[in-house]
């Protein structure tokens, strides 16, 4: 027994002296940094005060998160650095703090970071992820500078801030302008000078309205000298009709509106009506606050209209499966948590579904409380599978011709139809409960949540609440990011990107608002003054001299700023893919501008849905394209067949409306050029616009002037108007009049100013 003791407690002793010294020379080490390195080459670059939000937590969160942020599975040391209470703890050996408040200089974090060990220096080389000489000196200065912790800055409730103090105020058109000017004199850029009166008016005429103008109201707009002339151009678009299909075309990515279930088979459905609302509550200018009420909730209104309901097909819109041998429970929680996921990027610019199958690994959004969310849509009495040629699944709603002068006139129901149905959303209470999922599977299963609302943005203080209750709480005076969120996204409309560049991502991994002070103020004027008034917040923004300078620099500037990220220019965008077919259409005098009604089939390659349906298919099962004046309607109303999706405009960066897109890609393709070329469609509006001009009594010089103002939207000088000549007389070498004449439109069709907005 003494000799089996002696085995046990001497090797136990040996361990306890060994822990000891190792600890000892640990602590030497830690006190003298003998093996620490701050040497930095060059801090010139470095800000004189240093913002948490701004420049230490982008840092955390890219090179610390991974192993020491919200997701407490992968936390490794027991030691979060995403909480302020995780900033200033203890280490896991107890030997120092993380930041040490008493003694600055002596906290962990500098010691760490700067450390040549490999066993010791952060984040450590096996996680393939290092700190810039910049980063660890952003982080030592900021905890020398005291080490000031703020809530992330998207979750801090918007103050208006004053209008800044600048040089330049001539420049100055409204309050947009004094916090765009500040970061231009900032900067020490030069003021561009303000955009031509043609180029201007067409601008305006895309953002607004999504159409090209004519050259006769071009120079009405020549003519008139008046100091309100512009002004009157603004107010006329936002009263046209035209104004509620460009906003609509932008809501149809959000939404992810389709024509057809997806999946697989991808059959038919019915949800046109929808989009007809959708037009005119743009047009009607009903405040954003009920315009998104009434989408997610609009049926627990008490005493909901039926235009209320219509509203709220919005979370209808997600893909629907009828494929044989599937699970519905499986579908049914992959819609639901489509329309949470939906909700979150629409309403907060959060990526909530990063949360879905485990705590978020960036944001302080819990497992939990992804599903806490996901609980508000949970209670709608649906299928997860539907059968074959259901063109409206249940909960749905039917309206009838003779309702539609009951105040539902904006649905076009042709009339070919007595009624159309339509999905919507209907609450069934204590339907049923709702579980947490293990890594996001609907058949694990773990602990009950009840509704709830992510806690670090702000908690939703009802219990138990429903779809009214969350719609209320986004519009709450304490949320800090709807407001943000919506203007930000106004503004990328206007100007090709927003203030803050991820519109679809307000959280730790997401861009910082290039002019925080602007968005702010934005914010705040559109929520508090403006009472959620679209309509004003766009005047506003197109007002102002930033919209509406030329997208001309300097190699001064662009020196400075190659990016454009202090507006010192107006950005150059192209045009959207529903414009750029739509202007050749309108352009040329083929568009047919009808409002509203039930998609329509367009022109497109032969075969392609033979090629690409497989299984059922329906109704859709071939493309059987449409006739008369349907032929040539705004691609707003062309039909949306999801796994066949307008080849057209996928080629210009549509969407695919698979799931919820507020930004969409930008590229500039050999396909694109191609398909401008050569797109039957668009060489038929050359054609006929090129015949009506070719046809006129004047010389080839006026026809060229003719035919450039109508497709650019500004006059062409002497240079480009011999150059066009000399093409045109070049092919008319080779060809009848009239045909030079048509590649000669062609050829305008096709330049880059065409498909531009500036």
């Amino acid at each position: 027994m003494k000799k089996n003791f002696a085995f046990f407690i001497v090797p136990f002793i040996l361990i306890i002296l060994l822990k000891y010294y190792s600890s000892h020379n640990y602590s030497d080490d830690y006190i003298e940094n003998s093996s620490v390195d701050y040497k930095l080459l060059n801090t010139s670059s470095i800000p004189e005060i240093i913002d948490f939000n701004f420049h230490v937590n982008p840092i955390l969160s890219d090179k610390c998160f991974t192993c020491h942020g919200p997701d407490d599975k992968q936390r490794k040391a027991n030691l979060r650095l995403d909480t302020k209470d995780g900033l200033y703890q203890m280490t896991e050996d107890l030997i120092n703090r993380v930041i040490n408040v008493d003694d600055l200089e002596k906290s962990e974090m500098i010691r760490r970071i700067f450390h040549k060990n490999e066993s010791i220096v952060m984040p450590p080389p096996e996680s393939n992820l290092s700190l810039s000489g910049y980063e660890k000196q952003i982080l030592k200065n900021w905890i020398l500078q005291g080490a000031k912790w703020k809530k992330h800055w998207s979750f801090i409730k918007p103050k208006k801030p004053n209008n800044p103090t600048i040089e330049n105020t001539d420049w100055v058109k409204n309050e947009i302008d004094f916090f765009i000017a500040k970061n231009i004199e900032n900067q020490g850029l030069n003021f561009s000078k303000m955009e031509s009166k043609e180029i201007v008016f067409r601008r305006l005429y895309f953002d607004i309205i999504g159409l090209p103008p004519t050259i006769g109201e071009i120079d009405e707009f020549l003519k008139d000298e008046s100091s309100q002339a512009y002004e009157k151009v603004v107010d006329r678009l936002l009263e046209s009709k035209n104004y509620g299909e460009r906003m609509a075309s932008i809501w149809m990515d959000i939404a992810r509106y389709g024509d057809s279930h997806g999946y697989q088979d991808d059959t038919e459905r019915t949800m046109w009506p929808w989009r007809d609302w959708v037009i005119h509550a743009y047009n009607s200018n009903i405040p954003y606050d009920k315009f998104i009420t009434w989408q997610l909730a609009g049926d627990l209104i008490p005493n909901a209209t039926k235009e209320q309901i219509i509203a709220t097909g919005f979370n209808r819109n997600h893909k629907i499966t009828q494929e044989g041998g599937v699970i519905p429970e499986e579908y049914r929680v992959e819609y639901v948590a489509d329309r949470a996921i939906t909700t979150s990027k629409l309403m907060m610019g959060l990526t909530m579904e990063c949360a879905r199958c485990h705590s978020h690994k960036y944001d302080n959004i819990t497992h939990d409380e992804f599903y806490g969310f996901y609980s508000f849509f949970n209670n709608v009495n649906e299928q997860g599978l539907i059968p074959y040629g259901d063109f409206a699944p249940e909960p749905k709603i039917t309206v009838s011709k003779n309702e539609l002068n009951e105040g539902l006139d904006f649905i076009k129901l042709p009339d070919s139809l007595d009624n159309v149905t339509f999905m919507v959303m209907k609450e069934t209470e204590n339907l049923r409960k709702t579980y947490v999922l293990n890594r996001g599977l609907y058949n694990l299963k773990m602990n009950e949540v009840k509704p709830m609302t992510p806690n670090a943005v702000l908690p939703l203080e009802k219990e138990n609440g429903n779809r009214l209750d969350l719609a209320e709480w986004f519009f709450s005076d304490d949320n800090p990011l709807t407001s943000r969120v919506v203007v930000n996204r106004i503004w990328q409309q206007f100007f090709g990107v927003g203030i803050v560049a991820t519109p679809d991502d307000f959280g730790s991994q997401g861009n910082r608002p290039i002019n925080p002070e602007l968005l702010d103020w934005l914010a705040v004027t559109y929520q508090k003054d403006d009472k959620w008034d679209t309509k004003k917040l766009i005047k506003r923004i197109v007002m102002s001299s930033t919209y509406r300078q030329s997208s001309v620099t300097t190699d001064f500037n662009y020196g400075i700023d190659p990016d454009n990220v202090y507006f010192s220019r107006y950005p150059r965008q192209k045009l959207s893919a529903e414009m750029i077919r739509d202007n050749i259409l309108k352009s040329s005098g083929l568009l047919v501008d009808k409002l509203g009604g039930p998609s329509v089939k367009p022109l497109q390659p032969e075969g392609l849905w033979d090629e690409v349906t497989g299984g059922g298919g329906g109704s859709l099962a071939k493309y059987v394209m449409s006739s008369g004046e349907n032929i040539y309607r705004r691609s707003l109303y062309t039909f949306w067949k999801r796994t066949v999706p307008p080849p057209t405009m996928m080629i210009f960066d549509a969407a695919s409306r698979d799931n919820c897109e507020v930004k969409r890609q930008n590229t500039s393709t050999p396909l694109q050029s191609l398909t401008l070329m050569n797109n039957p469609e668009f060489q038929k509006a050359a054609i006929y616009l090129s015949s009506n001009i070719y046809k006129k009594e004047l010389s080839l010089n006026e026809k060229i002037n003719i035919l450039y103002r109508t497709i650019t939207g500004r006059k062409p000088n002497k240079k480009e108007i011999s150059m066009l000549k000399n093409y045109f007389e070049d092919e008319n070498s080779l060809n009848e009049g009239s045909i030079a004449f048509d590649k000669l439109c062609m050829l305008i069709y096709n330049l880059d100013e065409t498909s531009q907005k500036s």
